[in-house]
């Protein structure tokens, strides 16, 4: 075994080595070391003794300097935070008697709602747990749900069986149900104003629908298979779809007509998204790099590579100025959106990322994998490319 790097891990305080084997010099491995009970007052000596004892001959002695700087490292750490950022399970809800299938927040984060295979959406309050309203109506999965943020007062589901339900997020009630794709709707959002809601289905169309009529706007067809992603710009006039046959495309919402496909993945679009000032927009594939389109030209700026599997979820930070990605590798990735370069390299999951986000401040990135596991991690400005992130928290079980 050859010792590569050291990567830090904050919260809890530990570890990683990453290495690779004689016979796969090719192929990365990681060990987690835990250090749960490092504390202000730990012989740093003492611990450096003890891990090049243990790990012998991965960490040999001409890393103990090395060893001893991180550990340091990791009990300034612990000297400097405040107790602040202390993370606990506040409450767990079964509720849906099937698997869910997605979750939303309303804008002021006192409501949330659940998807589920059982055919219901239900809305919650966030404070007290309490089930709120039950929306029931459709006859097949319900696998796409949102708020219409920032108001909060009316939710869409899209459902295997075909349609998408508008409804009243206080009493339940079904306001529209916007009947037209030929089969499952499986992406959703409402327009920035609240008064449209777009949906993408497996029927290779997205539609767009007036929220006040339930009428059909428009029916945007042009991809030659599936839609998987949809998003809107800031200003509502343009969506962005992402499908399964290797395109991006960007629509006009007051005529339906296609503005243009962008071209250049080799696999299937898993995820799409416009920053905030919507001068660029984002799409991951399956063929592991994620790309930076410009708007106006329809010219990919960067394609981000790093990746060793296919690459699930991308997202912008709200400035526009970084990108986070989630992959089947079991990493996530934080990218310079000016230059490309790959900034953090977030290890610690032993799963497929499927979603990953940042918070408001751009300063930490929430991501959720098949590990049975959700990590929250510290991303710092001041590393260089391929710095780590360090893990603030966990949420879950690991398995």
């Amino acid at each position: 075994m050859k010792l590569r790097r050291f990567l830090l891990r904050y919260y809890p305080p530990g570890l990683i080595l990453e290495y690779t084997q004689r016979n796969a010099p090719q192929q990365k491995k990681f060990k987690e070391i835990d250090l749960l009970d490092l504390t202000a007052e730990t012989d740093i000596e003492k611990l450096v003794t003890k891990i090049i004892t243990q790990e012998h001959p991965l960490i040999s002695l001409k890393k103990a300097p090395l060893l001893r700087q991180l550990l340091h490292k990791l009990q300034e750490k612990i000297k400097s935070d405040k107790g602040d950022s202390d993370f606990y399970l506040f409450k767990i809800l079964r509720a849906h008697i099937l698997p869910l299938t997605n979750c939303a927040f309303n804008k002021g984060g006192d409501k949330f709602i659940t998807g589920s295979y059982d055919r219901t959406c239900k809305v919650w309050d966030t404070e007290t747990g309490d089930e709120l309203v039950n929306l029931e109506g459709h006859r097949n999965v319900v696998y796409a749900i949102a708020f219409n943020n920032p108001y909060g007062d009316k939710i869409i589901t899209g459902s295997f069986d075909k349609e998408c339900k508008l409804w009243d997020a206080e009493t339940g009630e079904n306001l529209h149900t916007f009947r037209g794709h030929a089969t499952e709707i499986v992406c959703l959002s409402f327009n920035p104003s609240g008064t449209a809601v777009a949906t993408g289905s497996m029927d290779n169309t997205a539609r767009l629908w007036d929220v006040e009529t339930g009428r059909c706007l428009h029916n945007l067809c042009g991809h030659k298979a599936e839609i998987v992603s949809l998003n809107f710009d800031t200003n509502g006039k343009h969506i962005v779809t992402g499908s399964f046959d290797h395109t991006v495309k960007m629509w006009d919402t007051r005529n339906g007509c296609v503005v243009r496909t962008l071209t250049g993945h080799q696999g299937e679009i898993s995820s799409t998204q416009f920053n905030y000032a919507s001068d660029l927009c984002i799409s991951a594939s399956i063929d592991r790099t994620v790309k930076i389109w410009d708007v106006t030209s329809g010219k990919p700026l960067h394609t981000l590579k790093g990746h060793t599997d296919e690459v699930l979820d991308v997202t912008f930070d709200a400035t526009g100025t970084r990108v986070a990605t989630a992959s089947a590798d079991a990493t996530s990735r934080v990218y310079d959106v000016a230059t490309g370069a790959c900034a953090s390299i977030l290890v610690g999951h032993r799963g497929e990322i499927s979603k990953v986000a940042f918070n408001p401040q751009g300063t930490r990135v929430l991501t959720g994998s098949s590990d049975n596991v959700a990590r929250l991690w510290d991303v710092y400005e001041d590393g260089g490319d391929d710095d780590e992130g360090g893990v603030r928290a966990n949420y879950g079980r690991a398995q």
